[in-house]
Order: C-alpha cells, then sequence, then structure tokens
C-alpha cells in the first residue's frame, strides 16, 4: 500500500524540442534559486523552457531566458519573467560541465522543469551537442517507420 504523505515527481515544464535538435551525451539535476512568486507560478504550470539555455559564468551555472510569468496575486513583490537564474550544482558538477561547454564545444539545455518528491524544484539539464540536418532528417525517418511499424503489428494482430 502507498504511504500518504508520498508525492509523485510533476512535471512542470518540458523541452521536446531538444530531444530532436541536440544529440543528448549527459543529463544532471540542478535545485533552482528562486523567490516566492517564482515558485507559485510555476506551480500554476505556465512555465515554458523552450528557447532557454545554461551558461557557464564566473564559476557557477546560471539559466537564461527561461520564462517564468509574473503571479498574478502578488503586487509589487513579483519578479521579472526572464531573469537570469542561478541553477543549484556541485563544484565538481560545475568544472565538469563548464568544461565540457569550453572544450568540446557542448551546450547545456534544460530538458525538464519539475517538483521532487520532497516539493522543491528541480530542472533536469543535458549536456547536448548539436544535430546536423542529415542526423535531424535521419532521427525522423526512424520515428516514421517505428510509427509505421506499430501500425502493420497492430493490424496482423
Amino acid at each position: 500500500m502507498a504511504e500518504k504523505n508520498e508525492r509523485a515527481i510533476k512535471v512542470v515544464a518540458e523541452n521536446r524540442k531538444a530531444r530532436f535538435n541536440y544529440a543528448i551525451e549527459d543529463t544532471v539535476e540542478a535545485g533552482i534559486s528562486l523567490t516566492g512568486t517564482e515558485v507559485k507560478s510555476i506551480r500554476n504550470g505556465k512555465t515554458t523552457i523552450a528557447e532557454s539555455y545554461a551558461d557557464p559564468k564566473g564559476g557557477e551555472i546560471w539559466l537564461i531566458n527561461a520564462n517564468i510569468p509574473e503571479y498574478l496575486q502578488a503586487n509589487r513583490f513579483n519578479h521579472e519573467p526572464k531573469r537570469p537564474r542561478k541553477l543549484l550544482l556541485h563544484k565538481k558538477e560545475i568544472n565538469k560541465l563548464a568544461g565540457a561547454v569550453e572544450r568540446n564545444g557542448m551546450t547545456l539545455i534544460p530538458l525538464k522543469l519539475y517538483f521532487n518528491e520532497r516539493g522543491r524544484a528541480k530542472l533536469l539539464l543535458g549536456l547536448a551537442k548539436g544535430k546536423k540536418l542529415h542526423d535531424k532528417r535521419e532521427t525522423e525517418k526512424k520515428r516514421d517507420w517505428n510509427r509505421e511499424k506499430g501500425r502493420l503489428m497492430r493490424a496482423r494482430g
């Protein structure tokens, strides 16, 4: 039996285009430094991370261009929707990610924004390399073939 205190992971925002446009090499879970109105706004579920990316600056990693809309019930204490937000990672992880970005020309792409079991906002960050046009076409062909194969298998019984 499940306990009543047990919470499931609640995905708030997902970057669905990321796996199509980038080849994801590695993923890291990071915390986010947020204000109170940002957390309430994220819980409303109107957050978008589709055009955002993460950037290492000054020994820290920042989430750039993530849109967390203003919380309507907060008056003068509201936040700026697209401000840079600090990601909370261990120093070893920051050095590893920053090194991959600097040396290998990789990109840090947010894949999912969610609340974990303890109710903390977390970001699944992917270390990715951009795909070329022919790689994207190949991915689309594989997806179409798998879809068609599933239809054929269902039709045969």
